[in-house]
């Protein structure tokens, strides 16, 4: 698919292996996981490591971000038994932690399946329980806002997570889209502006989970 329906699902898990794994398991997880970009419902679909993870509460390892065009079809994709069996055979038995969130973004632009390559800002937001819709309204524009402030973003996703379950009680999300890793540090290298954007929203947050990613060719399982 060339371009994006007026709404996607955006379905984003993190997971942290064991230290102990052998190499050969990870390998066997990832390459599992993105032989699921096969199955029907899927409109785009990249499993990997973690480039870098800017959480001091988390320490997640790998990644799995995934698109589709409902939510119908993301539990269409949950409850199939090439999914089930990928999470019971390569994925828990390895894994010390795992946190999923899903949200419905609006209106993305450009292509719903990322270019190889590109690199890709994951942030969650846990508010403090004090805080009310109002507020919580604030939050959410102050994150969409974030695109017209740092012009390397391709495409930014944001919206309210669904699935609790999951979720560590974290229920905003949002997902910038880079060309590249390179665009994606310069976004870092203006410091002030960044500051200035945390401050919007830092009296708000109970807590932050920020993991880059670059999304690349899938690698075969290790036998």
């Amino acid at each position: 698919m060339s371009s994006s329906p007026s709404q996607t699902i955006e379905h984003v898990v993190l997971f942290k292996v064991k230290d102990d794994t052998d190499q050969s398991k990870v390998s066997t997880m990832i390459a599992s996981l993105n032989g699921l970009t096969s199955l029907d419902s899927v409109l785009h679909l990249s499993a990997g490591p973690v480039l870098r993870n800017g959480s001091s509460s988390f320490d997640f390892t790998h990644i799995l971000h995934s698109r589709y065009n409902s939510k119908d079809d993301l539990a269409s994709y949950s409850q199939h038994p090439s999914h089930v069996s990928v999470v019971k055979e390569s994925v828990l038995p390895i894994i010390d932690d795992i946190m999923a969130v899903d949200w419905v973004a609006d209106d993305l632009p450009g292509p719903v399946a990322l270019p190889l390559g590109s690199a890709l800002r994951v942030s969650f937001l846990k508010l403090k329980e004090s805080v009310g819709e109002g507020a919580k309204s604030e939050v959410l524009e102050a994150v969409k806002g974030v695109k017209n402030s740092f012009s390397g973003i391709d495409q930014l996703s944001v919206g309210e997570n669904f699935s609790p379950g999951r979720a560590k009680g974290f229920s905003i999300a949002s997902l910038a889209v880079f060309t590249g890793p390179s665009e994606l540090e310069a976004v870092d290298s203006d410091q002030e502006l960044v500051n200035s954007h945390k401050e919007k929203v830092r009296d708000y947050l109970e807590s932050v989970v920020v993991v880059d990613y670059v999304v690349s060719l899938p690698q075969p399982a290790s036998l």
